[in-house]
């Protein structure tokens, strides 16, 4: 018989021969030690086998001789649920009990996680690797502070700048850093922009010819200070990075490289004296407009330093990692757009052209093939509608209706879990990053306290011996009278 004991029935007897008595954090429970057999693996079997107090010992926290009670520091409500096991041979979570503790609970008594019902293990197991992954992030992240308030010899210079580029909140330099870095990420945009309109590109094109005005030496100026500055922000990580392998694959460490690059193309085959002469001298019209394509592609790569935001915003790195987490709801929404698109297209090819072949007012908009109508099926679906191409039938027109129908279905089905994703992600990054402040500030604390007691222990060392009050040696009326005894 199973039995939770209250407080008031401790003075009843047991039969110690057949029940055992067992404390569990301040609630006893008594059940049949036959019970045990079927759990030979557990903590409580091993007391079956225990013939001394040092044995007993080793087992629970306490024992009581008197009461033959055995005494467990351990959680019990978490008990409850391998009491319940005990009893009926079912365990299930607790909705009072926190998962993870459950587990550290079960590992302790000796219970097998297996044992535990499925959709309830799954929960738990969860819960167990989210916390393990969290741990080893954070431990990550202790070594990585550790390694960079680790105190260098002979280049204390480097390791203060390197601080200020990776960690922007270390202090006034790194913020300084980050806001500089910023700046000249919205400056570069900017000139990428200006660069494109048409009273500057003709600008180009005199350049090209020999002559170049003021106004486009400026934008030279412009994009060379601020890839200098770029240069400059990537040397200092690449050196300061631990390892320049894991480096080299950050993704943010990539699209820096080939944002920088193109500008020292650029200016190494103006440095080579490759003029335009030159090449079409060499290689003729054709290779130079290739060329100057390539180039101008890759001088438009500019743009990617807009993702250089991400290492200063915490929105942009909760984007990221929201993306990097859904990639299977993407995959299942990209599966049902392409399932969406390859039905509809042949159905509303085969309305317009099959069933209405003169419903359509131009042949260059008309539905003429099943590729041609995939634009349209794409457009639908998405619910963006450009109008280019419009279905002028009646079952046309049934066929768009239920396609626009189904193109709103299928994206509202991974926003909600999306939308979730991006929410949990941003209160940890925020969690995050407020106890990183607070440790930063603690820290802080800690030095500015250290500072005023040995300036303090400096005060005591230096206070002169007299028995007048520092700066005021000549007024009669300051004189500190002598400490006496009491009893005078």
């Amino acid at each position: 018989v199973f039995e939770w004991i209250w407080p008031d029935t401790v003075g009843l007897p047991l039969n110690a021969s057949r029940q055992v008595l067992i404390n569990v954090g301040g609630v006893r429970y008594a059940f049949p030690w036959t019970t045990l057999e079927d759990f030979p693996q557990s903590r409580l079997s091993r007391l079956c086998f225990c013939t001394t107090l040092k044995e007993i010992a080793e087992v629970c926290d306490d024992y009581d001789e008197t009461r033959r009670e055995f005494f467990f520091d351990r959680d019990p409500l978490a008990f409850r649920a391998i009491f319940s096991y005990l009893a009926k041979g079912k365990l299930r979570l607790l909705q009072e009990v926190c998962n993870v503790a459950l587990h550290g609970e079960l590992l302790y008594w000796g219970i097998d996680t297996g044992q535990m019902e499925r959709c309830c293990r799954h929960r738990m197991m969860s819960s167990v690797e989210e916390v393990a992954e969290h741990q080893r992030k954070e431990e990550k992240w202790q070594e990585r502070r550790k390694v960079l308030r680790a105190p260098v010899t002979g280049g204390g210079l480097f390791h203060m700048l390197g601080e200020a580029v990776e960690n922007p909140h270390s202090g006034l330099a790194g913020k300084v850093f980050a806001l500089l870095s910023v700046i000249m990420v919205v400056v570069t945009v900017v000139s990428l922009c200006i660069s494109t309109m048409s009273d500057h590109r003709k600008r180009e094109q005199e350049q090209e010819e020999g002559e170049c005005s003021q106004k486009c030496r400026n934008m030279f100026v412009v994009e060379s200070v601020c890839v200098v500055w770029f240069s400059f922000e990537f040397l200092v990580r690449f050196f300061h990075a631990q390892s320049k392998l894991d480096f080299a694959c950050g993704p943010l460490n990539i699209i820096d490289a080939v944002a920088i690059l193109p500008y020292y193309v650029s200016l190494f085959l103006e440095l080579r004296g490759k003029s335009v002469q030159d090449v079409v001298a060499v290689a003729g019209r054709s290779t130079l407009d290739k060329l100057g394509l390539i180039l101008r592609v890759m001088r438009a790569l500019r743009i990617l330093y807009v993702m250089r935001l991400a290492r200063h915003s915490l929105g942009l790195q909760t984007l990221g990692l929201t993306i990097q987490r859904s990639m299977t709801d993407f995959g299942l929404l990209l599966l049902f757009m392409c399932i969406a698109v390859t039905l509809f297209s042949p159905l509303v090819h085969l309305a317009e052209s099959e069933l209405a072949p003169n419903a359509a007012r131009s042949p260059r908009f008309s539905f003429s093939s099943i590729p041609a109508s995939y634009w349209w099926s794409i457009i639908s679906v998405t619910t963006v509608g450009y109008g280019d191409m419009v279905p002028r039938s009646i079952p046309g027109q049934l066929v768009a209706l239920i396609s626009i129908l189904s193109g709103i279905l299928i994206l509202s089905y991974p926003s909600t879990s999306i939308y979730h994703t991006f929410y949990h992600t941003y209160t940890r990054l925020k969690e995050e990053h407020k106890r990183v402040w607070r440790e930063q500030r603690g820290a802080e604390l800690v030095t500015e306290a250290e500072g005023s007691v040995k300036e303090r222990e400096t005060w005591t060392d230096n206070w002169p011996e007299t028995d007048f009050l520092p700066g005021v040696e000549d007024r009669e009326d300051c004189l500190i009278p002598p400490i006496r005894n009491m009893h005078e």
